[in-house]
């Protein structure tokens, strides 16, 4: 009785302070559409899951890394060799990195296939272009910190793409390196955006985006939202969807755990700038398809370096695909929506193919 009431005090100290009773009435009658869709809603959810994973590991890491060209690679091997658990550490970190901007990729293209974009979502799906780029941010920029050859040439190829936009190219990479070429400096560079300015952003915007998926609802399929009411099926969110949500959660951190074990990130030899790039350095994996385009377009296009038109290309493509909501909206269903169905297949296809080649070929 005692306890009961203590909890009961408890309750009332905090409610009073954060009303905490409009929270439990906002869950209890929150509900999500149950059809055959429904388990794209958990891409999101995972997505977050991961970059959890992600601050958490990463904090562990920076107790013991040291962003300089001369001790990174030292204190990396030290964290693998030396601190208990810490190749753990580092394998999770890598994996959940690649998973969560891959996770990231599937989110989007689930919203995209679904319609979720459409009025009054635009404002979401714009958040969440900008978390994917943030995402992609995260792995480019801690792609360098071991500082081993394979990372160093290849952000040294990675940059070399960020140095062909037109107007702003040559800038941006010296902003990016800290020089000419990929230095010390660039190490330094890539460790302050990695911990400190992405991680603040990301925090501002995956705050907007949960707030505006709190605050809209979740979508609703077109042809689920047609249906007469007695035939429509809702999960509650609290706890069922939630109790789902931890359960798909916990399946996945066992996944990375798994691959952590058994397929480990090798460390390779320390970065050496005076030393002539291996064969076959690429960027990573969710660059690809773009690095793969750029080698089979012409050295010149309508009198413009291929290049640079490919630059241009994907950078007209980006922004298409940003602001597809307002070119594919409500009022404009049918002719429309089919070219936009048919657009997305077609660059999925594009994307999963020029990565694979990207892979495979020399």
């Amino acid at each position: 009785m005692n306890d009961a009431g203590s909890r009961s005090k408890l309750y009332r100290f905090f409610d009073e302070r954060l009303k905490l009773e409009s929270l439990r009435e906002f869950a209890a009658h929150k509900v999500v559409p149950s059809h055959r869709h429904s388990a794209v809603y958990y891409t999101g959810g995972i997505t977050l899951f991961l970059f959890i994973i992600q601050v958490c590991s990463g904090i562990l890491l920076l107790m013991y890394y040291k962003g300089s060209a001369e001790t990174a690679f030292e204190s990396v091997r030290y964290i693998m060799s030396e601190v208990q658990f810490g190749w753990l550490m580092r394998d999770i970190h890598s994996w959940s990195a690649n998973l969560m901007i891959l996770f990231a990729f599937l989110h989007m293209f689930s919203v995209y296939f679904t319609k979720a974009y459409r009025f009054p979502r635009e404002l979401t799906w714009l958040s969440g272009i900008i978390l994917l780029v943030l995402s992609m941010g995260f792995g480019f920029s801690g792609y360098l910190l071991p500082w081993n050859e394979l990372a160093f040439f290849a952000t040294k190829v990675g940059t070399d793409m960020v140095g062909a936009v037109p107007l702003i190219g040559e800038p941006l990479l010296k902003l990016l390196r800290g020089s000419e070429d990929v230095t010390g400096a660039t190490l330094s560079r890539f460790f302050g955006i990695h911990v400190a300015i992405l991680p603040g952003l990301f925090m501002i915007f995956i705050s907007i985006h949960l707030i505006l998926v709190q605050r809209l609802g979740i979508s609703e399929p077109e042809s689920w939202r047609n249906l007469p009411p007695e035939r429509k099926k809702y999960t509650p969110f609290f706890p069922n969807f939630i109790l789902k949500d931890l359960a798909v959660w916990l399946v996945i951190l066992a996944g990375v755990a798994a691959l952590s074990v058994f397929f480990p990130w090798e460390l390779g030899t320390k970065a050496d700038p005076f030393a002539p790039a291996p064969q076959g350095i690429k960027p990573e994996w969710y660059f690809l398809f773009m690095y793969q385009t750029l080698k089979f377009i012409p050295s010149h296009v309508v009198g413009i370096e291929g290049e640079v038109f490919g630059i241009m290309a994907f950078a007209v493509g980006a922004i298409l695909w940003t602001f597809v909501p307002f070119l594919d909206n409500d009022r404009n269903r049918d002719r429309v929506s089919r070219f936009f169905n048919f657009a997305g297949i077609v660059i999925v296809i594009y994307i999963l193919v020029f990565t694979v080649l990207g892979h495979y070929l020399e």
